[in-house]
C-alpha cells in the first residue's frame, strides 16, 4: 500500500529541536529553519551587511501556502550565514493599497544603505497580478531590520520593468539598479542603470543589453572584472544561468556562458543576487539562487554556493558542495567530507532493480524505485545518534516521455515539464517517521544531489529505505546513484 503525502511527517519533534543545533553548515537546497524551528522564508532577495555592526540581513519575498503574490518582505538576521532569526516583515501589504495590497506583486527586494539620508533604502519589482504595470517600488526605513515606509512605485527611466536587481561597487559606493524590461516582444532587454547618490531614483543608463531576453540579473565585482549573471526566461523551472564578463560597467561585454555544468540548470536553481564576503585571509563571493517549487512556492529552497572566478581565464563558475563550512571573518569555506554509500551495493525490493549506467558510480544506477513495495536499502550506515545531513543523489528523466504524457519532455514538440519527484526515506525501519525527498527534474545521465537532515542511530547498523510517493502523476522516484552521510554538527 502506498504511503500518503498527508501521513508523512516532514520533521519530527525531537529532530527538529536537535536539528537547530546543526545549522552552522550551509546545505544548499535543505530545509533551513530560523532558531524558533520554522522553514526561512525570504525568497528571491538579498543579503546585506548592517554597517556598524556587520551582522547579515536577509531580505525576501514572504510566501504562504496557496498565495503567490502580495506576502511582503520577510527580513532574518544572523552572523554566520547559516544561523537565521527571523525579525517579521519589513515591508507589510497594505489592504488597499495601489502597490502594496495582498493582491499586488512584491518581488526581487533589495535593500541598501544610503550615507546621504543615513537610513535604508528597499527597492523591489511592483506590479499587479497580472504584470500589467511593470514598476519599482521604494521604501525607506532608519533601522536596517524596519519596518520600512512606503514611497513611491516609479517607471524606471520612462521604461518597464520587470525582474530586478541592484548591485553596489565596493570601490566607490555608488549603487546600480539592473531589471529586464518585460516579455513582450519589443521587451527583451536588460539595463543598467545608476542610481543618484541617495539611492532614491534612477540617474542614467550605464548600459543595455539588448534582445537576449534574460531576466534575474546579479552582478559580481573583483578587482579587475565586473560580472553579470542571468537567467533564461522559463518561469519557475530552472535553465542554464550565463555571464557575461566587462572590465567596466559601461562595457564593451562578452558573450555570454554557462556558469555551471551544462544540463545541471544551474543545479536546479536561478540567479538572484551574489554577496561579496571580504574576510581577513579571502574575499568569497557567494552565489544566493533560488530552488522555485511551483507546485509550493512557500517551500522553495535556497542554493547558496561559492563563486570561483579565474581572471587570467576570464571565467567563473558557480562550484557545488552538498554541505559546506564558511568563515565569515576570514571569508574561506570549506567543503565538509562525508562516507559515501554505493546504490550498486544496496539491496533492492520488489521492482527496484540495478541497472547499467556509464555515467554512474561502478557504472549501476538503481531504477524502479516505485512506491514502498519497491525500495532500494543501504546498509551498514554510520551514524552519531544526532541529525546528520545525508545527500541522495539521484537521477531523474521525466524529461524522456513524450509530449502528450504526464512528465513529457520540454525538448519535445508540445512537450511538457515534469517539476519533480518525492521519494519516500525511512530510516532504520521506522515507518511512522517517513520524510520525503524532493529529487527535481534533472536530464539524461545527469546526476544530482538532495538533501534531508536525518538522526541515525549511534554506530554502523543503521539502514535508509528509499521508495516512492504520490507526486502528482505516479508513485515513482528518482534513479538512485549513492548517498553521502555528512557528520553532525558539533
Amino acid at each position: 500500500m502506498y504511503l500518503k503525502m498527508a501521513r508523512i511527517k516532514h520533521l519530527s519533534a525531537l529532530l527538529l529541536a536537535a536539528g537547530l543545533s546543526a545549522a552552522k553548515y550551509i546545505v544548499p537546497g535543505g530545509r533551513w529553519r530560523d532558531t524558533d524551528g520554522n522553514l526561512v522564508n525570504a525568497h528571491a532577495g538579498c543579503v546585506t551587511a548592517d554597517r556598524q555592526t556587520g551582522k547579515f540581513w536577509l531580505f525576501g519575498e514572504y510566501k504562504v501556502e496557496d498565495q503567490v503574490e502580495g506576502g511582503g518582505v520577510s527580513v532574518y538576521s544572523s552572523d554566520d550565514l547559516a544561523t537565521w532569526e527571523h525579525h517579521g516583515l519589513a515591508l507589510a501589504p497594505v489592504e488597499g493599497h495601489p502597490y502594496i495590497a495582498p493582491s499586488a506583486i512584491i518581488q526581487r527586494p533589495k535593500v541598501v544603505y544610503s550615507k546621504v539620508s543615513n537610513e535604508y533604502h528597499m527597492w523591489w519589482h511592483a506590479d499587479n497580478s497580472t504584470y500589467g504595470l511593470l514598476l519599482q517600488g521604494f521604501a525607506r526605513s532608519p533601522n536596517i531590520s524596519g519596518p520600512y515606509t512606503f514611497v513611491s512605485a516609479t517607471a524606471p527611466m520612462g521604461n518597464w520593468s520587470q525582474d530586478f536587481g541592484m548591485f553596489t561597487d565596493y570601490k566607490d559606493g555608488r549603487s546600480y539598479a539592473l531589471y529586464s524590461n518585460g516579455d513582450s516582444r519589443e521587451g527583451r532587454d536588460v539595463y543598467l542603470a545608476a542610481y543618484d547618490a541617495d539611492t532614491t531614483a534612477l540617474e542614467s543608463i550605464v548600459h543595455r543589453w539588448d534582445k537576449y531576453d534574460l531576466e534575474a540579473p546579479a552582478i559580481v565585482q573583483t578587482d579587475k572584472s565586473y560580472y553579470a549573471l542571468m537567467s533564461h526566461k522559463t518561469g519557475y523551472r530552472p535553465n542554464n544561468v550565463v555571464a557575461f564578463r566587462a572590465d567596466s560597467l559601461s562595457g564593451p561585454w562578452s558573450q555570454p556562458f554557462m556558469v555551471a555544468p551544462l544540463n545541471t540548470r544551474t543545479f536546479s536553481s536561478q540567479s538572484g543576487f551574489v554577496l561579496r564576503i571580504e574576510g581577513t585571509k579571502k574575499t568569497t563571493n557567494l552565489y544566493l539562487g533560488d530552488q522555485w517549487d511551483s507546485n509550493s512556492l512557500w517551500e522553495s529552497r535556497y542554493i547558496w554556493l561559492p563563486i570561483d572566478i579565474d581572471e587570467r581565464k576570464k571565467s567563473l563558475e558557480v562550484v557545488w558542495s552538498d554541505v559546506y563550512d564558511l568563515n565569515v571573518k576570514t571569508g574561506e569555506w570549506a567543503p565538509v567530507k562525508g562516507t559515501t554509500y554505493l546504490a550498486k551495493d544496496a539491496k533492492t525490493k520488489g521492482d527496484a532493480f540495478k541497472q547499467e549506467a556509464n555515467f554512474a558510480s561502478g557504472g549501476v544506477i538503481v531504477t524502479g524505485v516505485y512506491g514502498n513495495d519497491s525500495t532500494v536499502t543501504f546498509e551498514g550506515v554510520q551514524g552519531s545518534g544526532k541529525p546528520q545531513w545525508v545527500s541522495f543523489y539521484y537521477q531523474n528523466t521525466d524529461d524522456m516521455g513524450f509530449g502528450d504524457q504526464p512528465g513529457g519532455t520540454p525538448d519535445r514538440i508540445g512537450g511538457s515539464w515534469q517539476l519533480r519527484r518525492i521519494a519516500s526515506v525511512v530510516v532504520n525501519g521506522k515507518t511512522r517517521e517517513v520524510e520525503s525527498l524532493y529529487q527535481r527534474d534533472t536530464h539524461k545521465g545527469i546526476i544530482l544531489s538532495t538533501p534531508l537532515l536525518l538522526t541515525l542511530d549511534n554506530g554502523r547498523k543503521n539502514t535508509i529505505t528509499v521508495g516512492g510517493l504520490w507526486n502528482g502523476f505516479d508513485h515513482k522516484g528518482g534513479d538512485l546513484d549513492r548517498i553521502v552521510v555528512y557528520p553532525a554538527e558539533k
